[in-house]
């Protein structure tokens, strides 16, 4: 039991660093900068492990995983660092992501023709105006609309992915996943900083702690944790602690970078846990249903 706590609570803090890391990342440098090399890392490290483990997968599942890490990581991420990057808080732009399972859990009914109960949708209609609440308040304090556009654009196409990933029903492993997802997002970002004169790094500590931070952090240790409390709690639970992540989010960014939690943002807060248990919420004994590693939120 202690050792599960400890897992979920690490899931929880390692979930919210990658708000977090885009904040300390585009003090530095650009959006697309900060996601290039923290993608360059990432690629070269999973690259080499995959070249010893030799994986097996089908020319047929790398094109299908790839388009899916297009949706899930480099169209996600690019929303939520952009926004970030222009002036959406990181505990806001985390409130507004955490969105995506009440989602996709509303939209798996007319999409892929699962059974969604009345009160998932309630649910939903409850986390989307608890989080309307939220970005009205700081819109009237002098917020950018584009990037709140950007972040529940990105999250937005977070969820197209984990629906497409359902539909096809992928058996790849989900290492292998991680690995082709992670390498066609380095070849996106790459080729997108270029284009744009912006792949030069900044050489300055500030920027390179920053891509410690988000590769260390954020992406290892924030998909181990998940798939470690995965294992110990269930989709259900992982899905609980995940919405967790913008009030520690927000702590976080009260301490490190000074902003202020509004009393708009509490109630916003509110509405969501309300939103959680109406989405999440079992009756009877039914098993949760699997959570699938390209599903994964990634920040």
């Amino acid at each position: 039991m202690r050792h599960t706590a400890v897992v979920a609570g690490g899931l929880v803090v390692m979930w919210s660093s990658g708000f977090v890391g885009a904040r300390l990342g585009t003090d530095h440098a650009a959006a697309d900068t900060l996601l290039a090399w923290r993608y360059v890392v990432v690629a070269v490290l999973l690259g080499l492990f995959a070249v010893v483990r030799r994986p097996r997968v089908t020319a047929f599942e790398v094109r299908r995983q790839a388009v899916l890490g297009v949706l899930c990581q480099v169209l996600y991420l690019a929303g939520v660092v952009g926004g970030v990057g222009i002036g959406v808080p990181a505990g806001v732009a985390a409130l507004i992501a955490v969105m995506q399972p009440l989602v996709v859990g509303a939209l798996a009914g007319p999409v892929l023709g699962e059974r969604v109960r009345p009160r998932q949708w309630l649910g939903l209609v409850t986390g989307l105006s608890a989080v309307a609440v939220v970005v009205a308040g700081d819109l009237g304090g002098g917020g950018h609309v584009l990037g709140y556009l950007l972040v529940a654009g990105g999250m937005l196409a977070l969820s197209a992915g984990t629906l497409l990933e359902r539909r096809w029903a992928l058996r790849t492993a989900p290492f292998d996943q991680l690995t082709i997802h992670c390498l066609a997002s380095c070849g996106v970002f790459v080729v997108a900083a270029a284009a744009t004169g912006r792949l030069a790094p900044p050489m300055t500590p500030g920027f390179w702690w920053a891509v410690v931070w988000v590769v260390v952090l954020s992406t290892f240790g924030g998909y181990g944790c998940y798939l470690l409390t995965l294992r110990a709690l269930g989709a259900t639970g992982v899905s609980t602690m995940l919405f967790l992540t913008p009030p520690t989010t927000m702590v976080w960014a009260l301490l490190m970078f000074g902003d202020p939690i509004a009393w708009t943002t509490v109630i916003g807060l509110a509405g969501c846990a309300v939103a959680v248990w109406l989405v999440l919420a079992r009756s009877g004994t039914a098993s949760p249903e699997p959570v699938r590693a390209s599903s994964i939120p990634r920040t």
